[in-house]
């Protein structure tokens, strides 16, 4: 008796010291993002701004210790998918978080999500995954690409210019950019032009401007691309001659870069480093204190994917239950930076949408702010086309 009673109560112990481990099994997450080339400055953000969060709550997410693996996508689809197609069957991942760029998003979204991985986009929201190619396993905490693009439609249309000049790299987020753009503004097209992703030199680009003279301009020009292109344009005399509109050209990664030579420029975004709530007022100390720049919409995004995450796998009690967890991160159930924020049916957000102006800080460091809203609750047109409920 004694001894069943003994070897009944050892197996006990046993069994909880094994679930035990299993309940502190560290949730894995690879984090893809570019951080080498031109456009690293965003990438940089996306990495800092999720490992801000994660950071804050003590290298745990949902009360579980984290495991983080950091991928350098090289702005290479062919590099991205190899490097993440690896990890992901090595690791056995629970979640992808990344990238930046959509032409990256869509070499990996494959090998991510048939490995039954949560690929949760930071910021590339190609129109393609946000309709008939939806996926059960796949959530965006930016915002669809044509969005923040129409936001600068919009506001271009509402002004009365009647003549623009449209520019944006030649990938599917450009497509998606200038598409955005002109679902809003009804002008005449003076020129639609499609620049590599290794432009530097927009001389050409500016010379037809000048000589065009449209009403004005809408650019969508990330990164090292966004930098040139606003450097030259001031060194063109064009600053203050013809209305510059954009969508991430002047932004807190390009910024440090541009300096003056962006201020007064607007761009169009969900947030903005001076949006008055009080979760925004803490992260961006944080941030500054931390990486001593001023953080921006990346860095913003990337926070709110752990903070999903967080929410998601507190409410599912770990990563085990799948089906759980993705109810949990249906319905994003944290404290947004932007404030307002909910999924809508293909797992891209339903969200306010403001025109944003660069402005010169009293510290003399550079930030957009909140100009006007343009859009409220605004729904992406693709999830029409989604099977998802």
């Amino acid at each position: 008796m004694t001894l069943k009673l003994t070897l009944s109560l050892g197996a006990g112990l046993l069994a909880l010291g094994i679930a035990s481990a299993q309940a502190q099994e560290p949730i894995k997450i690879g984090v893809v993002s570019v951080l080498t080339g031109p456009a690293a400055a965003l990438g940089q953000q996306v990495r800092d701004g999720f490992q801000l969060a994660v950071d804050k709550m003590g290298g745990k997410l949902g009360g579980v210790p984290v495991q983080i693996t950091v991928i350098d996508d090289e702005l290479k689809p062919d590099v991205a998918v190899g490097k993440v197609k690896s990890y992901v069957e090595g690791s056995k991942a629970d979640f992808v978080v990344g990238p930046v760029f959509s032409n990256i998003l869509g070499a990996i979204a494959k090998p991510v999500l048939d490995s039954g991985a949560f690929l949760i986009s930071p910021n590339a929201g190609p129109s393609t995954m946000a309709g008939k190619a939806c996926n059960q396993n796949f959530f965006v905490t930016s915002y669809q690409n044509d969005q923040v693009h129409e936001v600068l439609g919009k506001y271009a249309q509402d002004q009365g210019y009647k003549r623009a000049y449209i520019i944006a790299p030649n990938y599917q987020a450009g497509k998606d950019s200038l598409a955005g753009f002109k679902n809003y503004f009804k002008g005449e097209i003076v020129d639609e032009v499609y620049a590599p992703l290794t432009s530097m030199d927009f001389a050409s680009d500016l010379a037809k401007i000048a000589s065009a003279k449209p009403d004005v301009v809408f650019a969508f020009l990330p990164g090292g691309l966004g930098v040139n292109f606003v450097k030259q344009w001031s060194q063109a005399g064009l600053q203050g001659k013809i209305p510059f509109l954009s969508a991430f050209t002047v932004d807190e990664s390009t910024l440090p870069a541009q300096q003056d030579a962006a201020v007064g420029l607007f761009g169009g975004m969900t947030w903005a480093p001076n949006m008055d709530n009080p979760q925004t007022k803490e992260f961006v100390a944080a941030y500054e204190a931390a990486y001593k720049i001023v953080p921006g919409s990346y860095a913003q995004q990337a926070y709110d994917a752990a903070m999903l995450i967080d929410s998601a796998v507190k409410a599912a009690g770990g990563t085990g239950d799948k089906d759980k967890l993705r109810a949990a991160l249906k319905k994003a159930d944290f404290t947004s930076l932007r404030g307002k924020f909910k999924f809508n049916t293909n797992g891209f957000p339903i969200q306010d949408f403001y025109l944003v102006k660069v402005a010169k800080r009293a510290d003399g460091k550079f930030q957009t702010e909140i100009a006007q809203k343009i859009f409220t609750d605004y729904a992406d047109p693709h999830a029409k086309d989604c099977a998802l409920k």
